[in-house]
């Protein structure tokens, strides 16, 4: 049976070529290609791996456990560790106004013998420009005596802590339930606050971190089939 040959244009010589020849080339490259993909895809996982050892080993030596430990059982002993550490630090910074990780506002209530109490009040937050004078803009506008502020800050974080008297005069010549409604207007306002720091710090990502415009493709209505 005869065998069909066909001529090609070949670009590169600018010449008639026989189709098989052509085919050959095409595929020896094709293969070439696949070959040098293949071997940086396994120098990458080969890194990967290695730097997966590595740190391994660093936890393995920060932690005190067995060298023939799993993978798995020594991950758990680090989270065990770890979990251990902000106990023992959360326990040592009791009594102490520094600021932890977490943004939140705290109230206590504190009876006076004379009919009076006074509001532990604590803000924990990021520090930003101008939340003092926000803070003290507040507090002024309540119904309540402050005597006595700290503040503490740690790294980028700050805590302001609040002794806010509410004399029994107050309480006398106001509505029934105000020792709640005082309270609850404090834990509003200071939470106000914390929001509004809070929208700062995510706008302020935005700037640094924008996020990309999203592309939006508009159909003509003229072009889409019936």
């Amino acid at each position: 049976m005869p065998v069909v040959r066909s001529l090609v244009l070949d670009g590169e010589k600018g010449e008639l070529v026989n189709s098989s020849g052509r085919v050959a080339k095409n595929k020896g490259v094709y293969e070439a290609k696949n070959m040098a993909a293949l071997k940086n895809h396994r120098e990458a996982e080969r890194r990967r791996r290695d730097k997966i050892n590595a740190h391994l080993t660093t936890l393995r030596g920060l932690v005190p456990c067995n060298e023939k430990m799993d993978k798995a059982a020594l991950l758990a002993e680090v989270i065990s560790q770890v979990k251990q550490l902000k106990k023992t630090a959360t326990q040592a910074s009791e009594g102490l106004h520094l600021p932890m990780d977490t943004d939140e506002v705290n109230i206590e209530k504190i009876e006076g013998s004379d009919g009076s109490f006074l509001l532990r009040t604590s803000l924990c937050c990021e520090y930003r420009p101008h939340l003092l004078s926000d803070l003290r803009r507040a507090i002024k506008n309540l119904p309540v005596h402050l005597t006595k502020c700290e503040i503490s800050t740690l790294g980028v974080r700050v805590k302001t802590v609040f002794l806010l008297d509410i004399t029994k005069e107050v309480i006398a010549n106001s509505a029934e339930n105000q020792e709640l409604i005082i309270t609850n207007s404090v834990r509003s306002t200071l939470s106000n606050i914390l929001d509004k720091v809070s929208a700062l710090a995510e706008y302020e990502q935005q700037l640094v971190f924008p996020q990309k415009r999203q592309r939006i493709s508009y159909l003509d209505s003229s072009c889409s089939s019936s």
